[in-house]
Formats: C-alpha cells, structure tokens, sequence
C-alpha cells in the first residue's frame, strides 16, 4: 500500500504545478528518498501517468492523469513575454509571429513577435482571432472535443472576409479534420486579401492543446512553396519548444492512445489571421 500511497501523493503534488517540479523537489515533498523517488517516477511516466520534460528534465501531469484530473490545465502559464522560440521564429523568419489562446469562446493575440519588414501587418495584444476564417484559431478548435468546437461555432457569426473564407458549421469542421490528420494550419487569403498564414499547436503534459504559434506574412513576400514550407517548419518546430518547456511529450508506441476529453473553458489570449 505504501508504493500506491506515494505515486497518488505524487500526482496530488504534480497537479497544482504546471511548471513542473524535479526529482529533488518531489522528494523532498514526500519525503522519499531520491532513488526511490526517481524508481517510482519511471514507473508512473511509462504507464503516461507523469511525463518528463525534455528541455529542462522536470516532472509534469502525464496524458494518462488527464482521465482523472485537469486540475493543472487551468492553471497552465504560457507567457506573457514571448517565449524564446517565438522571439527565435520571427528573427529567423523577419514576418509577424505571434501566440494565440482561447479566453473563454474567443481566440486572442497574447503575445507577438513584429515584422522587421517596413510593410507589417496590423497585429496586436489582444486581438481576436476569427474562429472559422483564421488559421490561429482553427488550430485550436481542431483539438477541442468535436462537440465543443461545434458549439463554438454554432454560437459565432461565420462572417465572409473574402470569397476563400469557409461560411459554414460544415465547412469549418470538415477543415479542423484536416487540421488534425496534418498537425498544423494553414489560412491563404481566407481572411484577409493579399496574408498567408501557418499555424501549429502547443500541448501541455497532459496533451490538451492550449495555444497555438502562427506566423502571417503578406502573400506576395511567401509565393515561393519553399519559402512556405521553411515558414511552416519554423513554426511546427517554435510550437514543439513550447510543448515541452509545458512538459509535453511526444506519445510512445506502448499502449493505445487515450481518447479525447471535453476540457473546461479556460482564459487565454491571441492574435488574429
């Protein structure tokens, strides 16, 4: 009873902590020598009920809490400053790159990265993102429960920015699939005439979606697809730096995957294109 008693504490100690807590933290919270500390961690991490950052090598929720609690998702700090790889996405890239949340059923600009070109395009802290027509917010509903990205969208005015934006419950759904199945987003002229956009997921430990890294540019300086998929990768790879400061992971092979959950609504903030 006494291994049950301390991996339970353990999860107890990791919930309210989203930005983790180490191997020496953790034993000195339960009072468990280091080595049998690190013993019972590796057992929990490779049943997914915890999972260690890859960066900086600290113990976070895994997916396989989240069936039991969600406690630390609405507590989960992304930043308010950027993060080092979206400041490292804009320098290398010189477009605007910016984080996007959902604060209640908004998609909102939290924190950007500006342009170095003269032309920018106009993005600012706070700034909603449309749910249906910009690749920001799309990413994020693609990783909420069907069933809430459809009440999302049911309640949202679907307005028509340009002859390219979807216009229907449908059309938007059909769209997030693609999103999913691709593990990004990309928005050409569906809401503003003349912008390209590309957007990717960041994941905390327990592999909710909780924000999302896009880079806008306008169309004429990403007409060369090698231009497109250098900004594409850039931002798949600034959004997976994210994850695992968050404590993500990627899934192993071992065990099935766990199905979706219906998270709480939280307050976030974003960026609109």
């Amino acid at each position: 009873m006494q291994v049950v008693e301390r991996a339970l504490a353990t999860l107890r100690s990791l919930a309210p902590h989203s930005e983790g807590l180490s191997l020496a933290e953790l034993a000195a919270r339960l009072d468990v020598p280091q080595g049998s500390m690190h013993r019972l961690l590796a057992v929990l991490e490779r049943e997914q009920f915890v999972t260690r950052s890859p960066s900086n090598r600290r113990y976070f929720l895994g997916a396989a809490a989240r069936q039991l609690s969600e406690i630390n998702a609405s507590r989960h700090a992304t930043l308010v400053t950027p993060h080092p790889a979206l400041t490292d996405a804009g320098a290398r890239s010189g477009e605007t790159v910016f984080l996007t949340e959902l604060v209640g059923d908004r998609a909102v600009c939290v924190a950007l990265v500006e342009s170095q070109h003269p032309l920018r395009l106009f993005v600012r802290i706070g700034q909603d993102m449309p749910l249906h027509a910009s690749a920001a917010a799309r990413v994020l509903l693609a990783h909420r429960a069907p069933e809430e990205a459809q009440r999302l969208l049911a309640n949202y005015p679907l307005t028509r920015f340009t002859d390219e934006t979807p216009h229907s419950v449908k059309q938007v759904l059909d769209h997030l699939a693609l999103v999913r199945a691709r593990g990004y987003d990309v928005c050409d002229e569906e809401l503003d005439p003349g912008v390209w956009a590309v957007s990717a997921p960041v994941y905390v430990s327990t592999g909710r979606v909780v924000a999302s890294v896009t880079l806008a540019a306008p169309g004429h300086r990403v007409l060369d697809p090698q231009v497109r998929d250098s900004a594409r990768r850039m931002v798949v790879t600034a959004a997976a730096a994210m994850s695992a400061d968050l404590g993500w992971t990627e899934p192993s092979d071992l065990g099935e995957p766990l199905p979706p959950v219906s998270p709480e609504r939280e307050d976030t903030g974003v960026k609109r294109s």
